[in-house]
């Protein structure tokens, strides 16, 4: 029998009575065992937060600097060993996943910088007369224990933009990562215990939802920062009553492409852009939507690129694209494609499904109310749609319960700012698929993609609280002659 791999709880490694299965999603073999914190475990592990509260909030700038610049070293250090834990546990392709290590090891350093200039204020108050001697400082302070909730799609890198910025801002962070890919995180604790960061900073707990939410409504935690569905997220919310919530959650990300855009750059750019990790990407390329007088050359030069794609094996250098996380996120891809082809969709490529494969796979003759349009397929699926004005082609990409980030391609800078002043999204991107994400960048967005900005800085915003300090400063009295 395999040993369970524990988990982290104050400074400590903890096992249990209860363990989980880690497995492949490519071979379905086991990887790892997963020790699972149980009601008392969880208990210890939220006192061991709130208890290290005082301790991370008065370590200073240099101290957390300094933390989180080892953390980046070590990452760097073990960055092999990360790659190939992230492609066993999650079928994430080797390279997708090396490069997912270096975005989190970039991520630490920008979160250390950050750590060194939290912004402050000073507030002039002598607006209003008799104020004239009134002053104000305004300083940022932690907020205090943070619960982060993680998914499974990276695995390392957006658990890295929960620690990172908590770290920054003198908070300590309990991480509940998700239940198919717990090994990464556990391995980013081995790493923290190893840079000095204090017991209680961070604890890695896998265990069961049920447990998790209880977590999500105690009040020593004082901040929910959850990545995940966007019927969890907005669950857990509507359970959180007065705690402060930042939620990053789905997409189905739109793509315009006006006449004048270059379309090979375009083509392989969407191929990149919707095919990636199959798919499993919020801000995965997934509608297209086309002028019409390019649509059949786009389409074709696509199409080229996507037949180019490797499928199969994560371990192989070569390949594309790899498994889903599982059967089930399979099976619902494959009958997702059924049901748009029964309603008068065209498959132009791909369609098929062999174990947790789906093969890259191009819609066309789509409708805005099929799930392949309206919902996020966090799979290998994209759609093409013409359109004749690029006002239509807002609309349909608005058409959306989400609003995550979106995509034009044009050389024309009115219709880029047409679409900056209409797109309802976080972030538009021009010349440039919506899959692109800098990590220091404010990320995030609206309607049912969520609530709040990811990224180091805009997360150490709410990660803090402002605090303002008001002087009355009065002249002095009397002047010594040897004063003045």
């Amino acid at each position: 029998m395999q040993a369970s791999r524990p988990f982290l709880v104050h400074g400590q490694w903890k096992s249990g009575d209860l363990s989980a299965s880690v497995v492949d999603p490519f071979t379905g073999k086991l990887v790892a065992q997963v020790a699972q914190a149980n009601e008392s475990d969880v208990e210890q592990a939220t006192a061991s937060a709130s208890s290290a509260a005082a301790a991370m909030g008065q370590l200073p700038g240099h101290a957390r600097y300094n933390m989180l610049q080892q953390i980046s070293a070590l990452l760097y250090r073990r960055r092999d060993e990360f790659a190939q834990t992230i492609t066993a546990e999650a079928g994430k392709p080797i390279t997708d996943a090396k490069r997912e290590v270096s975005r989190a090891i970039q991520t630490f350093t920008v979160a250390a910088e950050e750590a060194r200039r939290i912004p402050g204020e000073v507030v002039p108050l002598d607006w209003t007369p008799g104020y004239d001697t009134h002053l104000g400082l305004l300083r940022r302070f932690p907020i205090g224990p943070i619960l982060g909730i993680t998914p499974f799609n990276f695995p390392l890198n957006l658990v890295a933009h929960k620690v990172a910025p908590a770290l920054a801002s003198g908070n300590p962070i309990l991480i509940k990562p998700a239940p198919q890919t717990p090994l990464t995180a556990l391995l980013l604790g081995e790493i923290a215990l190893e840079a000095g960061v204090p017991p209680g900073g961070l604890n890695v707990v896998p265990c069961e939802n049920l447990l998790a939410e209880r977590m999500v409504v105690d009040p020593r935690f004082k901040l929910l920062s959850f990545t995940g569905s966007a019927s969890v997220g907005w669950m857990l919310k509507a359970k959180c009553g007065k705690k402060k919530v930042t939620l990053e959650l789905g997409g189905n990300a739109g793509v315009v492409i006006e006449p004048d855009a270059d379309l090979e750059l375009v083509a392989q750019r969407c191929a990149a852009g919707g095919f990636g990790y199959a798919g499993q990407t919020c801000i995965s390329v997934q509608r297209l939507f086309v002028h019409h007088s390019i649509a059949d050359v786009f389409t074709t030069k696509l199409l080229m690129h996507v037949a180019r794609l490797k499928m199969g094996d994560p371990a192989d250098e070569t390949t594309s694209i790899g498994p889903l996380i599982d059967q089930a996120a399979a099976q619902r891809v494959e009958n997702w494609i059924g049901e748009a082809v029964v309603g008068g969709a065209r498959v132009l490529l791909g369609g098929k499904r062999m174990g947790s494969l789906v093969e890259a796979t191009v819609l066309a003759n789509v409708t805005p109310g099929m799930k392949v349009s309206c919902k996020e397929v966090f799979g290998p699926v994209v759609t093409v749609t013409p359109y004749r004005q690029l006002s239509e082609a807002v609309a349909l990409l608005n058409q959306s319960d989400y609003g995550l980030q979106a995509g034009i391609f044009t050389q024309d800078i009115n219709k880029i700012f047409y679409a900056f002043r209409h797109v309802e999204v976080g972030a538009v991107l021009a010349n440039e698929i919506p899959t692109f994400r800098a990590d220091h960048m404010p990320y995030g967005g609206v309607k049912d993609s969520g609530l709040g900005r990811e990224g180091v800085r805009a997360a150490m915003e709410d990660m803090t609280e402002p605090r303002m300090l008001i002087m009355n400063l009065k002249d002095p009295q009397h002047f010594s002659e040897k004063s003045v």
